[in-house]
């Protein structure tokens, strides 16, 4: 039955017990609380993301959202601007009978992060809310934070009796944005901290892309069809290529950047994320604790190279003037805000092994970047070449080889090339592609990551955030990386124009092995 026989036959008199366990599910009534309710995050996706899960009924009526900022502000105050960025941002229409009912539920609270008088202003609050609203003691708290106050939010929650769980209190969770720490030290300090108020079940820590509809997907298509998890390994595959690719360059974040680098803001989390679940073994349910497990076992089974051996297996570039979209940008060095001697990578190439059965020997090429030739994120199979010319002589010796390539934005759906025979009479064969896109396919725009990661965080489902252990394990390769180019003997990054798919030597470390870089 298709997808829409199926919505169909779900409206007749007769309840499908089955069907009912598709319905989406609704979170317990749960006071929100978000730090840094004056900052760009909240306003650009974690209110219109909470307003799109109320059009869609899937926010509990209940619920209510405070936002804790030191800006001095009234809850209307608050409530106007949030209007203003539902208007801009949200996915969905503005709806004003949804958003009357929304901004009802909305509150602010005014106070330094580091003030301890702020936290009994906040526990007063969610004590009216719960018995006023019906909260029922619920708790979710949301750190949009700089990471540097992580440890003091969490530490005065606790001390103010917030992060208690009881039959009466309700549950307490807390969802951490990244980075979480700067490398393996800093992310154990900070998990340290963390823990001292928060068991590991109650932490969600967040990765915007494992909410984007494509990867959830991923798991499905291996597992679900029957026809490629039995090709899903070394002996098919050639080779494995993850891109995130950005057109934009500082944007406003240039402190950040400047200290962080894009190893640590990308590679650390998004691509070595991407590469477990592309990588990992069929969990044994499709439950938090058993994805996790074979997320890490994939983590742990990165060969590490010696610091000679990275010299020739990444590369690393800073983007230097150029045009993007037919715009003339500047260097990274003249962006506002960065050091005109600054270093810092804002692309990075890699090779990677992982060592174990299913992928011993076949090369995983991760590449991320700024101010590239065009916005775009990719997961590419490219599997081996048939093992006979069979077509030799007909002059053909050999074709592209075939490529399943899983776009995860900005046009989410996958793809696949496989060889044809060119009609007529001559022997042409030429590529061509199968494309299925998600828009198309099922008539529905997909929810926006923060909308699915927020509604499993207030429903307790921690499979699409990270595990401690998958954390500090990416931290493990990305900090051996760091030391490596900080020992060689080239310190700088090599340069590429802004507007190009990055710095030849990208090209040169796949054209070792006779590969070349897909072009998106």
């Amino acid at each position: 039955m298709t997808h829409a026989g199926a919505a169909r036959a779900r409206t007749g008199a007769q309840i499908d017990m089955g069907a009912l366990q598709d319905l989406p599910k609704v979170g317990a009534p749960t006071a929100i609380v978000i730090f840094g309710a004056s900052g760009d995050l909240t306003q650009r996706k974690l209110i219109p993301a909470l307003y799109n899960l109320s059009v869609q009924s899937l926010l509990d009526g209940r619920s209510q959202i405070i936002g804790v900022a030191r800006t001095p502000e009234t809850d209307d105050e608050f409530r106007r601007r949030m209007e203003t960025a539902v208007r801009e941002h949200a996915r969905l229409a503005f709806d004003p009978d949804v958003w009357a009912s929304f901004a009802r539920r909305l509150h602010h609270v005014a106070g330094s992060f580091d003030d301890a008088g702020a936290f009994p202003l906040l526990t007063k609050k969610l004590a009216a809310l719960g018995s006023e609203e019906g909260t029922v003691g619920n708790r979710l708290f949301y750190l949009a934070t700089p990471p540097s106050v992580f440890g003091t939010v969490v530490a005065r929650l606790k001390a103010a009796g917030l992060t208690d769980e009881s039959p009466e209190r309700g549950v307490a969770r807390i969802i951490v944005e990244k980075p979480f720490g700067q490398d393996s030290a800093t992310a154990q300090k900070l998990n340290t901290e963390i823990s001292l108020a928060f068991d590991e079940r109650q932490i969600f820590r967040i990765d915007h892309y494992l909410g984007k509809e494509t990867v959830q997907n991923v798991l499905v298509f291996r597992l679900a069809n029957g026809i490629f998890e039995p090709l899903w390994n070394r002996r098919y595959v050639d080779h494995v290529q993850i891109t995130a690719a950005e057109t934009a360059g500082v944007e406003g974040r240039a402190g950040y950047l400047d200290r962080a680098g894009i190893a640590r803001d990308m590679l650390q989390s998004h691509l070595l994320q991407l590469l477990a679940l592309i990588a990992m073994e069929p969990p044994v349910a499709f439950e938090p604790q058993s994805v996790h497990d074979e997320k890490v076992k994939v983590l742990r089974s990165i060969v590490t190279p010696t610091d000679d051996e990275w010299q020739h297996l990444s590369v690393r570039g800073q983007y230097s003037a150029g045009s993007v979209a037919g715009r003339p940008v500047v260097s990274y060095t003249d962006e506002e805000g960065i050091d005109a001697g600054s270093s810092t990578e804002t692309y990075l190439a890699v090779r990677l092994e992982l060592d174990n059965w299913r992928w011993a020997g076949v090369p995983f090429y991760l590449r991320t970047g700024k101010r590239l030739a065009k916005r775009a994120t990719e997961v590419a199979i490219v599997f081996r070449q048939p093992p006979f010319a069979l077509f030799a002589q007909s002059g053909i010796p050999r074709f592209e080889s075939n490529v399943l390539a899983i776009r995860i934005q900005p046009d989410e759906g996958i793809s696949l090339r496989f060889a044809s025979k060119v009609p007529g009479y001559d022997f042409h064969i030429d590529p061509v592609q199968m494309d299925f896109l998600y828009h198309q396919a099922f008539g529905i725009e997909p929810p926006e990551a923060y909308e699915r990661l927020l509604m499993d965080a207030l429903l307790g489902d921690s499979t699409l955030f990270t595990r401690i252990d998958e954390v500090m394990y990416g931290w493990r390769f990305v900090d051996g990386l760091r030391a490596a180019w900080e020992s060689g003997d080239e310190q700088r990054p090599c340069l590429y124009e802004a507007g190009t798919w990055g710095p030849r030597e990208s090209d040169t470390l796949m054209a070792r092995s006779g590969r070349k870089w897909r072009r998106l």
